[in-house]
């Protein structure tokens, strides 16, 4: 069983940055790929960031390429999403998901990942 607790969210203006953590137990982050996903009211939950297992794999969207950052600290179980320039169209709430599938590779797709977090609230002011 693994458990993930995403903190960091907040209120910010357009323009600023943020960094959320995604803090596991039960399972090292370096044996989970690990995604990260927002959803926006009224919206569907879309892939923002994620990472393979071996951490040499990272994928961004197009809307997130250049201004979100993915960064895992093994010691410390944790996987970081460091999000700058933000604009009002990033509000969302924040979660990060693992996925335990045997693969070396970024999971894209939603239905890849097993556990997710409760997540975190982003706003953006304009």
């Amino acid at each position: 069983q693994v458990q993930l607790v995403e903190s960091g969210g907040g209120l910010v203006q357009a323009g600023g940055s943020l960094r959320l953590s995604c803090a596991a137990s039960g399972r090292t982050v370096s044996t989970l790929a690990v995604g990260w996903f927002r959803q926006a009211p009224g919206k569907g939950r879309e892939l923002v960031a994620a990472i393979g297992r071996s951490g040499g794999n990272i994928y961004y969207p197009t809307s997130a390429k250049g201004r979100f950052t993915l960064a895992r600290d093994n010691a410390k179980n944790t996987v970081y999403l460091q999000m700058n320039s933000l604009t009002p169209e990033d509000t969302a709430v924040y979660y990060c998901a693992a996925s335990t599938l045997p693969s070396t590779l970024a999971r894209t797709s939603r239905s890849s990942y097993d556990y997710w977090g409760q997540g975190t609230q982003v706003t953006v002011s304009s």
